[in-house]
C-alpha cells in the first residue's frame, strides 16, 4: 500500500492548527466550513476535519473556493469526493500532471467550477 493510500490527505492540516496559524477561533473555521467557504475532509473513521492548505492564499481562502464548494454541493458531491476530484490528475487533457486544484491556485475558477458541475 502506498503512502497516499495509507494517508491520502498529506496536504491537509487540522482545524486546531489552522486556527492557531491564522489567528482565528476554531469556531470561526467551523462556521466557514459549514457555510461552504472552506474545503474540508475527514479520514475514514475520524471525526476531525482536515483542511487542504492549497485553498489558502496567505491568511484568507483563495478566491473561488466558495464557488467550487457550492458547485460540488449542487452536483451532490460530498467533501471527500470533492477533494478527490480536485486533486486527481486531469488525465490526457493535461500532459503535465496538473490537477483541478492547480487550476484553482492559478485563478482559473470558472474552469474548476465547470468541471465540478460536470462530475
Amino acid at each position: 500500500m502506498s503512502v497516499t493510500q495509507e494517508r491520502p490527505y498529506l496536504d491537509c492540516i487540522s482545524g486546531s492548527w489552522l486556527a492557531e496559524r491564522l489567528g482565528w477561533t476554531p469556531e470561526r473555521i467551523e462556521i466557514l466550513r459549514r457555510a461552504g467557504e472552506l474545503v474540508a475532509v475527514r479520514e475514514p473513521g475520524s471525526l476531525d476535519w482536515l483542511y487542504p492548505a492549497w485553498q489558502f492564499a496567505g491568511r484568507r481562502p483563495r478566491p473561488g473556493v466558495a464557488r467550487v464548494v457550492a458547485a460540488a454541493r449542487e452536483a451532490g458531491l460530498d467533501e471527500n469526493e470533492l477533494y478527490g476530484l480536485l486533486t486527481a490528475p486531469l488525465g490526457l487533457r493535461a500532459r503535465d500532471g496538473s490537477r483541478l486544484v492547480d487550476l484553482l491556485v492559478e485563478g482559473r475558477v470558472d474552469e474548476v467550477v465547470a468541471a465540478v458541475r460536470g462530475a
